[in-house]
């Protein structure tokens, strides 16, 4: 395939190289399930596609040698130092996602216990919003890291652009899955309950559906906290709603541990190209 190119310059094949034309349509795909309330599940998928897609085009001479270049320095610093950080991203969200799956597991063994006409889950509750204080914090700083990296003016049609696009898509998805694990910005009511923030809906309302879920179980959550007696109908409807969540978490969870292979072999291929 790489040998039907021809070399007229530096810069990325043609738009319509067929490898070229199948990470495009890979990032408007990423881009247009942003706007809707497509699962985390398929988004991971879709992202590790997008780098298969990736990894595929930078083993064309061209890709490689775009990069290599000496003059595009600055631009290869940029994209080895945007494969670290999406390494880290992916990193950290796969430990949020663990957290919380493990979080949910303690909270409904504990629920499950629990016998109608026994006194209020107060314990429970609270040693399940401990955890949840420590998955918010771990988020936070994940946050500030994404937010740091610098937009930049979209360049030609290189590879450097290319990647530039890549890196941006994948740090919205990032976000997105954080914001259904955890509560990045996170406030108080007057009852001292952490209430979700609904975070990025300027430009997109990412897993609507999990978010509103995840805002019910808190509300059950403080009933059944300020209850002096178990409701255990209740109790039960709570850990149905909890095991639901804990197998969306779980599903993406083993999404991003693909993402993450994705990732590391990307950033190999990108390092063995500016060693060369």
């Amino acid at each position: 395939m790489a040998t039907t190119c021809h070399v007229r310059s530096i810069s990325l094949p043609s738009r319509s190289h067929p490898l070229n034309v199948s990470v495009e349509d890979q990032l408007e795909r990423l881009r247009s399930s942003q706007t809707t309330s497509t699962s985390a599940y398929h988004k991971l998928s879709g992202l590790k596609v997008l780098f298969e897609c990736v990894d595929d085009f930078l083993q064309l001479p061209l890709s490689q040698q775009t990069l290599s270049n000496e003059q595009h320095g600055e631009g290869a610093e940029e994209v080895l130092n945007g494969s670290f950080l999406l390494l880290d991203v992916c990193s950290t969200t796969r430990d949020v996602f663990s957290l919380m799956r493990e979080c949910l597991q303690q909270l409904e063994s504990s629920l499950r216990r629990r016998k109608g006409g026994e006194s209020g889950l107060a314990t429970e509750v609270e040693a399940y919003m401990v955890s949840r204080k420590q998955i918010n914090k771990t988020a936070r700083k994940c946050f500030r890291n994404m937010k740091s990296v610098e937009k930049k003016n979209p360049s030609a049609v290189d590879a450097v652009g290319m990647l530039r696009d890549v890196k941006e898509i994948s740090l919205e998805i990032f976000q997105s899955l954080l914001s259904l694990a955890s509560q990045p910005k996170a406030r108080s009511s007057s009852h001292g309950w952490p209430v979700v923030s609904k975070l990025f809906q300027s430009k997109r309302v990412p897993f609507e559906g999990e978010a509103t879920e995840l805002d019910k179980i808190d509300a059950e959550l403080l009933v059944l906290k300020s209850s002096k007696d178990i409701n255990l109908v209740q109790v039960q409807n709570v850990v149905k709603a909890l095991e639901a969540f804990e197998s969306s978490i779980q599903e993406a969870e083993e999404e991003l541990e693909g993402v993450y292979r994705m990732l590391v072999k990307t950033r190999v291929s990108i390092l063995n190209t500016l060693s060369h």
